[in-house]
């Protein structure tokens, strides 16, 4: 065998196509004859339609056609689109259909759609759409909406609750009647977006010789769009292929099913050309999904030690005018709260509500960033209420690592038990505070109180379920080519699926990384997938490849030691051969090997053998796999200006045993960028009828690269034993507990002014304001 490539930081494949402009894109492909189309869009967040007038658009030069909800076919017009993750606890599932019918639930939502021969022409036609529209009262802050009396989302219902549940364990009033100290927090977390680079983008053709439509998007679940399409629109799974080429990044919204991928196949098979729709930047703050928005009322209850005893509250939670995936990130919240400390009772009431607001559905860290503020800024009360160093107060509380497999007593999203399957908390810490030198950090501050600057430290804590299943699936193929070939319905936006998988699946031939050929993201290459969110490739597809890696080498073997008529101990793969161990002359190459048992008309196959070298995995968890870590914020303050810079960041990550170190340490890197705009500038305004506010980057802001800290990190592999490879993922850890981490750094920086911000983004006018307010 060669070189093992499982934990070496094996550069990317993908980079050099992408940092070389050779990327494609949905809105790359080009099709001769292509048609555009373009959205009338509503430009009240609730409002009835009373009709729409086409006839001008419709005589505009160049247009195609207009299409109202009256338009589509009659079997589509009553239909709404699929709820992906049904759940008891939800009382209203509410969901849209294509286009609105008769009322319009948000700014943005689609009344209509124009197809013409270019876009500029398809935006032209839509300006001139005569929509009649009669406001109606909207429900804009879910709290305000909760109550009685408030506007309904929805006409026609009687409130804007979408579900309630509770998750509770232990004796929660013995906890707090015992209690030596108890804090509290009223918590916001706002409502903010995934901003990816490339917006959401989707291209479809209709073949009418075959009878099959090819649809391209720019989305992270392939199979899932494909699954959509038949059920919405009644369609055979044999008339239509979904791709998802080159993505500019997902980060969530990406995950979903949108209206628009539903209309644009349906036009290009209606008019038997291709169409095109290419998401603007608008579009995506008005009509993307969003996520964050949360209100917590909690509180912790400390023995005298500072041992925690329990933590209660309620939370509510803004859904938007629709809950196309269920109330996964209220649920994802309320389950995450008690994150990697002994915590002996627990009880949250949890209240999803409508809004006349874009759907909310997980952007990166779905709901965990939200449930890790809340229990992190209770450490940090605690710590204050008991005259404790930060760390020191997390120190006494972490599960030790002999507990592990530690059952925390909640049910996650999936319906299985919360059980941190592997994981030494306490040395993740301990590892993060050193590389930090967190003990040292008092000098620091003196030193830099005599300059004259203002400088605090913050730590945050975090548990992540990841690898969701229920599965993921990969094909290894050998070709009498010799090419090696590995296909899965994993749908990467940037995370170096390709080059993971090849390292999985090269160590196993004795060949490079190069050599491998990877197709992803393509419903005609592999029958079932899932997709990419979740953090769950790794501890899905990851597995699937080894497998069938695993199964395709051992035929290998087999067929060449008996064409070899060898021993199939003495077989070894090297250099894309079979050869006789210590006798390398006799050796076949892998493609003579596939030619063998690809069938030869008149020669059997070798006795004992299927034809093909190939083998397909379906690998699917038995349960979620719990990453966790542990980050550390430096900061500096300006005190006249409220500006914050991140001197330094550290992260103790564990994400089980890593295939690619250089990968993770990037995965990590940019969900730290994440989580500083989430800390410090990213934010979605409304005012008192839900219109947005924030619908440019010039109102909304999100982090640049001076911003952004290096994240320096230290890896610490508690292996799963979940999966044969002990993987666990790692694309959201980095944002998780960032803005907790940040926001304790900000604090501890202004703790002479007793400074407390229980909320995100920290902005320079709340700081400047907590100053004043403070002296005055």
């Amino acid at each position: 065998m060669g070189a093992s490539f499982f934990g070496a930081r094996v550069v990317r494949l993908e980079d050099a196509a992408l940092l070389t402009g050779r990327g494609r894109f949905t809105d790359d492909i080009r099709i001769p004859g292509t048609l555009h189309a373009a959205f009338v869009r509503s430009p009240f967040a609730h409002a009835r339609i009373g009709g729409i007038d086409a006839a001008a658009a419709r005589a505009m030069p160049g247009v195609i056609g207009v299409w109202t909800l009256a338009d589509l076919p009659e079997e589509l017009r009553g239909k709404s689109l699929l709820l992906l993750l049904p759940n008891p606890a939800i009382s209203q599932p509410l969901m849209p259909t294509v286009l609105a019918g008769d009322e319009a639930r948000y700014v943005g939502e689609a009344v209509a759609v124009v197809v013409a021969e270019t876009r500029p022409l398809a935006e032209d036609a839509a300006a001139a759409v005569i929509v009649d529209w009669d406001p109606l009262p909207a429900a804009s802050d879910a709290r305000d909406a909760l109550k009685p009396g408030a506007p309904v989302a929805h006409s026609g219902t009687e409130n804007n609750i979408a579900a309630r549940f509770v998750n509770a364990y232990g004796d929660i009033d013995a906890a707090f009647v015992r209690a030596a100290h108890v804090v509290r927090e009223d918590i916001l977390h706002h409502r903010g977006g995934g901003h990816a680079m490339e917006g959401r983008a989707v291209l479809a053709h209709h073949d009418a010789e075959e009878s099959r439509t090819m649809v391209w998007s720019a989305t992270q679940a392939p199979h899932q769009v494909k699954r959509n399409l038949i059920g919405l629109l009644g369609w055979d799974e044999n008339e239509i292929d979904v791709i998802a080429p080159d993505v500019g990044g997902g980060f969530g919204p990406k995950a979903m099913f949108y209206i628009e991928e539903a209309i644009i196949p349906l036009l290009a098979r209606t008019l038997r050309r291709p169409v095109k729709w290419t998401e603007d930047r608008r579009e995506h703050f008005l009509c993307a999904s969003q996520e964050r928005d949360q209100y917590w009322n909690v509180e912790a209850a400390f023995d005298a030690e500072g041992r925690l005893l329990g933590v209660r509250g309620t939370m509510i939670h803004d859904n938007g005018a629709y809950i196309p995936w269920g109330i996964v990130s209220p649920l994802i919240s309320s389950t995450t709260v008690p994150g990697p400390y002994v915590l002996p009772a627990y009880r949250l009431e949890t209240t999803v509500a409508l809004t006349n607001k874009v759907q909310v559905t997980p952007v990166r860290g779905a709901g965990r960033p939200q449930a890790v503020f809340a229990m992190e800024r209770l450490m940090d009360a605690g710590a204050r209420a008991l005259g404790l160093d930060a760390a020191e107060i997390r120190r006494r509380n972490l599960i030790p690592a002999d507990l592990m497999p530690y059952d925390v007593g909640l049910i996650f999203r999936d319906g299985k038990p919360v059980t941190y399957d592997s994981g030494d908390y306490p040395r993740c810490q301990a590892e993060a505070e050193a590389l930090a030198g967190y003990a040292g950090f008092e000098a620091r501050r003196e030193a830099a109180r005599a300059e004259g600057r203002v400088i605090g430290i913050g730590i945050a804590n975090y548990v992540e379920g990841t690898g969701l299943g229920p599965f993921e699936g990969a094909t290894v193929r050998i070709g009498p080519s010799g090419k090696i070939m590995v296909a899965s319905g994993a749908a990467p936006q940037g995370q170096g699926h390709r080059t993971t998988m090849a390292q999985l699946c090269a160590e196993k031939f004795g060949v490079g990384v190069a050599d491998i050929e990877v197709v992803l993201a393509d419903t005609t290459a592999i029958a079932h997938g899932v997709g990419t969110f979740a953090s769950r490739i790794a501890c899905n597809a990851m597995p699937s490849v080894h497998l069938a890696s695993i199964d395709v080498r051992d035929k290998a073997v087999r067929v060449a030691a008996h064409m070899l008529e060898a021993a199939e101990e003495d077989i070894e793969l090297e250099g894309g051969k079979a050869f006789v161990r210590g006798v390398p002359e006799m050796a076949l190459t892998l493609g003579q090997i596939a030619h063998a048992v690809a069938g030869t008309p008149g020669y059997a196959l070798p006795p004992g053998l299927d034809p093909g070298l190939e083998s397909t995995h379906y690998f699917s968890p038995a349960a979620a796999a719990y990453c966790n870590g542990t980050h550390i914020a430096e900061v500096e303050v300006d005190v006249e200006t409220g500006h914050v810079t991140i001197l330094r960041y550290v992260t103790g990550h564990d994400a089980g045993r890593l295939i690619n170190p250089l990968i993770v340490d990037g995965q990590v890197q940019g969900g730290v960028a994440h989580g500083v705009g989430n800390a410090l500038f990213e934010a979605l305004h409304f005012d008192a009828e839900a219109n947005p506010l924030t619908t440019t980057f010039a109102d909304y802001i999100i982090p640049g690269a001076c911003d952004v800290p290096w994240a320096e990190t230290v890896h610490i592999e508690s292996p799963s034993p979940l999966n044969p490879l002990g993987v666990k993922g790692a694309g959201e850890g980095g944002t998780i507990p960032a803005a907790a981490a940040i926001v304790s750094a900000i604090e501890d920086a202004l703790k002479e002014y007793g400074a407390r911000f229980p909320y995100v983004p920290v902005t320079p006018s709340d700081i400047v304001g907590a100053i004043a307010a403070a002296e005055a």
